[in-house]
């Protein structure tokens, strides 16, 4: 791994794991009033997309945090749509 993958794998742990405390307290408050439906679903196609690119650049570190980020989108969704 060069500087410039670590230095991508320490951005997708960064930013990925920012994202989590959102699901957890959702998960836990079941609160999901201030979730944008439509922003999550757009989210999620772009982290998709994202995926993708970084599937075909074989980036690990973009493979690896947006399939981290996209699972997540799809909890905070379905958690948006069970408790509207």
């Amino acid at each position: 791994m060069n500087v410039f993958e670590i230095l991508g794998m320490l951005a997708a742990i960064i930013t990925t794991g920012s994202f989590l405390p959102q699901v957890y307290k959702t998960w836990k408050t079941k609160n999901t009033k201030g979730l944008s439906l439509t922003m999550y679903v757009s989210f999620f196609i772009g982290v998709s997309l994202w995926f993708v690119y970084g599937f075909y650049l074989n980036s690990l570190p973009m493979i690896l945090a947006n399939i981290v980020t996209a699972i997540s989108t799809l909890i905070l969704i379905r958690l948006k749509l069970k408790y509207k």
